[in-house]
């Protein structure tokens, strides 16, 4: 698993992601990028900021019919906007980064599953970017790579993620790294229909 890192990290160089300016847009973004384009997230961050409701203190009193129109350009916005709240809500309630940060991961983990609207990745992507827990977030890039690459096959979310954690430094800035490089290539080059010469694990079969 390294070998994938250091030829993705040698053709891209470092991504330095999550590109955010806060851990508050962290999070928000975190369940915006659900089903869909990290460019619409974008669209829809930058209506939050017009709307001076990019925070989470922002959305927990925010109109949810307001929210719904911000972040339309997400889409899926009558689900998102509940979801925002959601999180919102349970940030409010637990004593915000601060409150929150004094829990071990495993437990972080499960009260964040148990927030509608949060799933594995989702959770898992807060985890990783928001409190720099050593835990490796799997996105449908992620299955795909190992998939084409005779890694993992039909693997479930636990699955993909231990062969990466098991196999790998548990170093939080690898995590970070290894996630957002594995994007960049799907973009480039591990398309929905794969484009295969010149790609950096071309070979790696």
């Amino acid at each position: 698993m390294i070998d994938i890192f250091h030829r993705l990290l040698d053709r891209y160089s470092n991504q330095n992601w999550w590109p955010a300016d806060t851990k508050d847009e962290i999070v928000i973004g975190a369940v915006l990028t659900q089903n869909t384009a990290w460019r619409n997230v974008e669209r829809a961050i930058e209506n939050l900021k017009r709307s001076n409701l990019c925070s989470l203190d922002g959305i927990n009193s925010a109109d949810i019919d307001v929210l719904k129109e911000n972040i339309k350009p997400a889409g899926f916005f009558n689900q998102k906007a509940s979801y925002l709240k959601n999180i919102a809500a349970f940030f409010c309630q637990h004593g915000g980064f601060d409150g929150l940060n004094r829990l071990d991961t495993a437990r972080l983990r499960k009260m964040l599953l148990s927030v509608k609207g949060i799933g594995k990745e989702t959770a898992d992507s807060i985890l990783l970017y928001v409190f720099d827990r050593p835990i490796f977030v799997v996105d449908a890039y992620t299955k795909r790579l190992l998939k084409r690459h005779g890694i993992a096959h039909e693997a479930e979310y636990d699955q993909i993620q231990r062969i990466f954690m098991e196999n790998l430094p548990c170093d939080v800035g690898l995590f970070k790294e290894y996630h957002a490089l594995i994007v960049r290539n799907a973009k480039e080059f591990c398309k929905t229909r794969p484009d295969c010469s010149g790609c950096p694990l071309e070979g790696l079969l």
